[in-house]
């Protein structure tokens, strides 16, 4: 009975040595590989193809913003994410390194972690942070910032490689890692990591993108801007406490309201919650006053509204199947991006005259009227632009 229970033990650790062995194996093939680019920053790999669609970009982010340690970060949702260019931009900020840590689907309170992550790793000399009421809140945003990859103390490295080497047991990663060493990955555009957090529109012009089209894409974007849950009083709080950190330790900060498209301002109107995006726009501009007075460089600009830029026609009544200004009515594109940063920091690109206000306490009230005329001279010359966005908050909505 002896010499059997032995046996099975012994039998029992060749198994559990054999699975750990494997998982050993397993995690250390991935982490080699590294299909999702956790753990890069000026490596080859940042050169290597990917599909469309960009798995743990916060992962990869909050890693390389670590390493690269940029003087000049960009902080926001995809409208920052796609919209603002990096590479171009040294120019702008005297040659110092710029990085785009922006990143699809975050909300304010993710946007808040991952800008006091970047002022934790790396001296921020400038911070450019784009916002919009609707996804100004603290409820779980889709980009994923789990705790630890922006958690402060020390070892940061260390701790990181803990949750890589953890993230490279999982079942994706690993049947990615396989179908890149067996050539079937399907890569058709860059990580964002290769042109400094940028996303690579080839993403999205791709004949393999998963993106269906400005023309279509228009109705769910402006149902997502309408029903967004933002602004909310404890996000409010929140921002104003960031911004009150980065301010005392030195950081420059600009801060923006998103350009998306004149009809996503129109959505809130039509949905009631226009009120609400003016008590919220003279929120932040008492903010920053307020921090200015205390000898903090910040300034707030809206390039949002009804101006020449956010009034382009769309696909609807032009028939065109693309824009020249915005992928869809919530993203921009790199063009706009580019005026959003000369009228910021100035620079050799001429800027529409219309675009771009900043926001004071003393200018608040005659910028929020002229808004709102503004509003209702664009239902009288987009009727049909108007008429539409008006159908689409009345459909049901496509399931994500």
């Amino acid at each position: 009975m002896l010499t059997m229970d032995t046996t099975a033990r012994r039998y029992l650790a060749i198994f559990l040595a054999c699975v750990l062995a494997a998982l050993a194996l397993v995690s250390a093939v991935n982490y080699h590989v590294d299909p999702y680019l956790l753990h890069q920053w000026d490596s080859p790999l940042l050169q290597r193809l990917r599909p469309t669609t960009e798995k743990l970009s916060v992962w990869s982010k909050t890693y390389a913003v670590a390493r690269y340690r940029p003087a000049v970060v960009y902080i926001g949702n995809s409208r920052t994410e796609m919209g603002l260019p990096a590479n171009s931009a040294r120019t702008l900020f005297e040659g110092k390194s710029v990085f785009n840590s922006a990143v699809s689907g975050a909300s304010i309170g993710e946007a808040v972690r991952l800008a006091e992550h970047a002022a934790r790793v790396s001296h921020v000399d400038t911070m450019v942070w784009g916002i919009d009421a609707p996804s100004f809140s603290l409820e779980l945003g889709s980009a994923g910032v789990e705790p630890g990859l922006t958690a402060g103390g020390p070892a940061f490295f260390a701790r990181r490689a803990l949750l890589n080497i953890k993230r490279g047991l999982t079942v994706d990663m690993t049947r990615d890692t396989w179908r890149i060493l067996n050539g079937s990955y399907d890569g058709v555009c860059l990580s964002s990591l290769a042109l400094h957090g940028q996303r690579d529109e080839s993403c999205l012009t791709s004949r393999n993108r998963t993106w269906t089209g400005t023309a279509r894409a228009f109705t769910p974007r402006l149902q997502e801007f309408g029903d967004g849950l933002g602004p909310t009083e404890p996000a409010l709080r929140a921002f104003d406490a960031s911004v009150g950190k980065l301010c005392r330790g030195g950081t420059r900060l600009r801060l923006y309201i998103n350009p998306t498209h004149a009809l996503t301002l129109d959505a809130l109107y039509w949905r009631g919650k226009w009120d609400a995006m003016e008590a919220w726009q003279r929120d932040l501009v008492q903010m920053a006053g307020r921090y200015r007075r205390q000898g903090c460089d910040v300034r707030l600009v809206d390039f949002s509204g009804f101006n020449s830029i956010t009034s382009e026609a769309i696909p609807q009544v032009t028939g065109a199947p693309d824009m020249r200004y915005y992928w869809e009515a919530s993203h921009y594109r790199d063009n706009v991006g580019r005026f959003i940063l000369a009228r910021l920091f100035g620079g050799p690109v001429a800027v529409p005259a219309d675009f771009g206000v900043e926001l004071t306490e003393t200018g608040i009230a005659a910028h929020q009227a002229a808004t709102r005329a503004a509003r209702e001279r664009y239902h009288v010359q987009h009727a049909d632009e108007t008429a539409y966005l008006r159908h689409v908050l009345t459909l049901p909505r496509e399931p994500k």
